[in-house]
């Protein structure tokens, strides 16, 4: 198994890219750790690992907050000993166009996907240098490289600070084998894609500027994660796994 006697944290891991990832990590034979807001999805994820043969605990955690990240770290060594593995992979959306957001909306997406995943690699890097080393995987987006007309200027910026901070950290940490990659996926068939926009037509649309001519699916992101995760990528620091059906390369 790619990931045998590896221990890892998936922050947003309760539902749909986020359980993808825990799952194949899990496959692969790591202790999981999932992190979320959503108690009940987590659990049921948690459990439905656990029935598979893998081992996988659930922990609330709100990503804004340093005290909840250093209980969801703690718990992943009080259980398993120690911590290899972490994917920053919650995240929230918005719409509207930039004069339409209001700045609470800007705030709770900056909050989210960027203090999250700041407040999540700042409390995880002390556990995997003195473990040796270890592998951050920040999930990012292809708006951070090339964004739609109507993607939301909050989201966009967002995931274009998490690109950076990614490199940021790669840099910084890359003396102590603490390695740090971003992923970033194109439209994915998700509750997330759904509920984000506002009719077929859109989503039509959308599916037209991918010239693999469909929507990725969570397992296609989820397999991305893996390599990065895993000791295959040992010398694959500070870049961008662009998962997207070509979108950006257009």
């Amino acid at each position: 198994m790619r990931l045998e006697n590896k221990v890892a944290l998936v922050s947003g891991g309760a539902r749909g890219i986020g359980a993808a990832i825990t799952k194949i990590l899990a496959h692969e034979g790591a202790k999981v750790v999932i992190g979320d807001v959503l108690v009940d999805a987590g659990q049921k994820t948690a459990a439905e690992i656990n029935d598979a043969g893998g081992e996988c605990v659930f922990v609330q955690l709100d990503v804004t907050s340093e005290a909840a990240w250093n209980s969801a770290v703690g718990e992943a060594v009080s259980r398993f000993g120690k911590l290899d593995i972490l994917v920053n992979n919650a995240g929230v959306t918005s719409r509207g166009m930039i004069e339409d957001i209001s700045v609470d909306d800007w705030t709770r997406v900056m909050d989210v996907n960027v203090k999250g995943g700041f407040l999540g690699t700042k409390a995880s890097i002390p556990l995997m240098r003195a473990n040796g080393g270890g592998s951050i995987v920040n999930i990012s987006s292809g708006a951070a490289i090339a964004p739609q007309p109507n993607t939301s200027g909050a989201y966009s910026a967002s995931k274009g600070a998490v690109r950076i901070f990614t490199k940021s950290t790669a840099i910084q940490y890359a003396g102590e084998n603490i390695r740090c990659n971003s992923v970033h996926p194109g439209p994915v068939e998700t509750d997330m894609l759904n509920l984000s926009r506002e009719d077929d037509t859109e989503l039509a649309t959308m599916k037209a500027r991918v010239p693999l001519g469909r929507f990725g699916s969570a397992e296609d992101i989820a397999y991305g994660v893996l390599y990065l995760a895993s000791d295959e990528s040992s010398f694959v620091t500070g870049s961008e796994l662009v998962i997207d059906g070509g979108r950006t390369a257009q």
